[in-house]
């Protein structure tokens, strides 16, 4: 009986062994297996060299800040050394306690996840990033989730083999979908705490990989006390192996978790409408410098650098500038159109009313959408009639409401637009590109796509042409009287009067006084005295790319120009007549850092140094005693003039411009090292304010810009200059209008004398 138990007993013993043998070896060759590939493909050497990625290209300032990215997967990947510590403890920590000593698969953690489930610890970091990389979601079939673990072990090992510790964390926490836009720790650390990952706090490091464990039910946006739940699990973690002490861990656990969601989408961030102008250019750049391949870059996955002129500080200060203003102005216009039977439209009939929004309802996406989808015309115009819940602008904030899409067009019209642009003249950088006063709601660019009438702010290429030809100076003097151009000389159909504003005519005016106050009479002669088209020559050879047609009403600002056409031109004057080409790209690097383009700006010379300076000069009574005065006098202001006093001392050369019935209201204002142009006004000429007060350039635009300086020089990091313009050192131009009335005055006596000493030998 004895004997018989120990036979089965060492039976038993046998087939333990054998199980446990025939188990390992199994699992040996079903190892061996998935690393031949029979159970599905597994990557390449190369694909383990190079993993496929998609990497957002990053756009980044002058000053080295990113303004955005343009993205499939919002992803810039960054290297270990720019992970801080608490990071990588915290990721350890809580993902995988041995990463250090395993290479690949922690068979202890595997085997207490296949003994106890539900413990955890069966999964490695370099196993995630395998599965992230290489694998699909894991199957329901539980015989097919095996062959998938077996390939995750498969490229995990040769993870270990081809990268370092640190390259696999970093790799890890570069690939990871955070969501809310944010792949990969980089984005993630700024899309929720607005910050660098290097700057990251531990509490907020803890926060993050709390996340790693399933980011959608741990979405810091909705489950705000989950994921704080999740935070100290990990600060726990980070405790229990030594990271920090128990009185660090509780102090950290006791925070909230401060969250300052900043998001990176296409509408989101700074300069917008800058971004959106640049992926323009960057889809024909990428056509015209392909990879050594052949193949085209892809701006949304190759993880470009653009490296751009702009200026986030300048950026940041335009927006906030042109924010400032136009949330206050609008106020005013709301006000006025309660009063307006048509609103917001005046001079047009019901029938052009009827025009404009019908044309606005077949640009709208809604419209494009449902013709694209095949719909009849009487079907889309029944969805246009039928109130729906939308999310609109407003200068609070976006919000909901339900209206019909014909009344939310009609809403949109109510809102008047702006743009700015600042280029730095010497180099032709720009600096700030306001498009528009909100992205996501008014995409149309008034920078570069809009072209409007810009009024008198064109009269100082009238003055420069008579300046450079003739050699005028700003104190000669001209009749303040109605003059009339025939219109036989320029071929034009009627006769062409120019009137004065408020029909304000008598007397004689310096150049410089005529140009303060915009008087188109003077405007018109000196017009006349050189020819339209050498104007229109001088004004193209300065910047200007639209073709300017030479008639003579050019003069008076007849013409449709792009904001960035104007700036630019200006910009000539101001860097001594010689002209530098916008540029707002410096250089283009790929992944890894090689430079496949430097971009260089085209120079030609246009004015002479001292014509230059003397159109300046001129343009500095614009702002010393024209309509640009506001800059500088602190008197009571109107309330729809924001930012008052601003207390100006130091030279500035200015032009406002103001366009028929109001509809456009300009500023250009010049510094030695900064020029910058902005343009206000409704979408459509026909809205606009009723009257000059508040329609008026000086009451639209002027504070946009006063704004905008006066945070430029608030900032003491910037080197925005408050001297004066460079006078040349062989100037022959007189500017002294005191010399000429002294030399006048000193005539006339000596006319006087000689009359006396005539008349003495008459009597004598």
């Amino acid at each position: 009986m004895t004997e018989k138990k120990a036979t089965d007993f060492s039976n038993y013993i046998k087939w333990f062994w054998r199980l446990v043998l025939g188990g390992i070896l199994f699992l040996c060759l079903f190892f061996l297996f998935a690393s031949w590939g029979l159970f599905g493909k597994l990557p390449s050497f190369e694909e383990l060299e190079n993993p496929e990625n998609n990497l957002a290209t990053e756009i980044i300032s002058t000053d080295g800040k990113t303004l955005g990215k343009y993205a499939h997967e919002n992803r810039t990947p960054i290297k270990y050394k720019d992970l801080p510590e608490n990071l990588i403890k915290a990721l350890v920590a809580t993902e995988d306690e041995r990463f250090y000593e395993h290479s690949g698969i922690d068979f202890r953690g595997t085997a207490r996840a296949v003994l106890k489930p539900g413990s955890g610890g069966a999964s490695t970091i370099t196993q995630q990033l395998a599965k992230m990389l290489f694998t699909k979601r894991a199957s329901k079939n539980i015989f097919l989730r095996v062959i998938q673990k077996m390939k995750e072990w498969v490229v995990a090992t040769k993870l270990e083999r081809q990268y370092t510790k640190q390259e696999i964390l970093s790799m890890y926490l570069n690939k990871y979908d955070f969501i809310n836009q944010a792949v990969g720790i980089r984005s993630a650390a700024r899309i929720y705490f607005g910050k660098e990952p290097i700057e990251l706090e531990m509490h907020e490091s803890a926060m993050l990989v709390g996340m790693l464990k399933n980011a959608s039910l741990y979405n810091p946006l909705r489950r705000e006390e989950m994921v704080r739940q999740r935070r100290n699990v990990v600060l726990k973690q980070m405790e229990r192996n030594g990271f920090i002490t128990d009185k660090t861990k509780d102090s950290l656990q006791k925070l909230a978790l401060k969250i300052n969601y900043t998001p990176e989408s296409h509408s989101d961030g700074l300069a917008t409408y800058f971004r959106e102008h640049l992926r323009d250019f960057l889809k024909g750049w990428v056509k015209k410098n392909p990879k050594p391949s052949g193949e085209e870059y892809d701006i949304y996955r190759d993880g470009l650098k653009i490296y751009v002129t702009i200026d986030s500080r300048m950026q940041q200060y335009a927006e906030e500038a042109v924010t400032e203003h136009m949330s206050n102005l609008q106020k005013y216009f709301f006000q006025e159109q309660k009063r307006n039977r048509q609103a917001p439209f005046y001079d047009i009939d019901k029938d052009q009313i009827k025009g404009i929004l019908n044309r606005a309802k077949k640009n709208s996406d809604r419209y494009k959408r449902m013709k694209a989808d095949g719909k009849k015309d009487k079907e889309i115009e029944k969805v246009f009639n039928t109130k729906t819940e939308m999310r609109v602008f407003t200068w609070k904030g976006d919000r909901d409401t339900i209206m019909t899409p014909y009344d939310s067009i009609r809403y949109y019209k109510y809102f008047l637009r702006s743009g700015l642009v600042s280029i730095e003249p010497q180099t032709g950088h720009i600096k700030a590109w306001v498009g528009g006063i909100n992205n996501k709601h008014f995409k149309y660019d008034a920078v570069e796509q809009q072209k409007r009438q810009v009024g008198s702010t064109f009269k100082p290429f009238v003055y420069a042409t008579a300046i450079n030809q003739l050699k005028m100076s700003p104190c000669e003097k001209l009749p303040n009287t109605p003059y009339t151009i025939p219109k036989e000389k320029y071929g034009m159909d009627k006769d062409w009067t120019p009137e004065n504003d408020g029909n304000k005519y008598g007397g004689e005016l310096t150049l410089k006084q005529a140009l303060a106050g915009s008087v188109n009479t003077v405007t018109a002669r000196l017009i006349d005295m050189v020819s339209p088209i050498n104007v229109a020559r001088l004004a193209q050879s300065a910047g200007i790319s639209t073709e300017i047609k030479a008639n003579p009403s050019i003069a008076l600002g007849a013409i449709d120009l792009s904001l960035l056409e104007m700036v630019s031109a200006y910009s000539t004057f101001a860097n001594k007549g010689l002209r530098v080409s916008p540029m707002m790209l410096m250089r283009i690097e790929d992944k890894n850092g090689t430079v496949l383009g430097n971009f260089v700006p085209e120079t030609k010379e246009v004015l002479s140094e001292e014509s230059a300076y003397v159109i300046l000069n001129l343009m500095e009574g614009v702002t010393q005693g024209g309509s640009g005065v506001r800059l500088r006098t602190p008197y009571a202001r109107p309330k729809y003039l924001t930012g008052y006093p601003y207390n100006f001392s130091n030279p500035i050369a200015g032009k406002t411009g103001t366009t028929q019935n109001q509809s456009d209201g300009w500023f250009m204002g010049i510094v030695p090292n900064l020029v910058t142009g902005v343009w206000t006004g409704g979408e459509d000429r026909s809205i606009h304010f009723a009257g000059i007060d508040k329609g008026q350039g000086a009451a639209m635009s002027l504070p946009t810009w006063g704004i905008f300086m006066r945070k430029c020089y608030e900032d003491k990091t910037l080197d925005i200059s408050t001297s004066a313009f460079d006078k040349p050192s062989n100037i022959s131009i007189n500017l002294d209008c005191s010399k000429v009335e002294d030399d006048k005055s000193a005539e006339e006596g000596e006319e006087g004398d000689k009359k006396q000493e005539e008349e003495k030998d008459t009597d004598f």
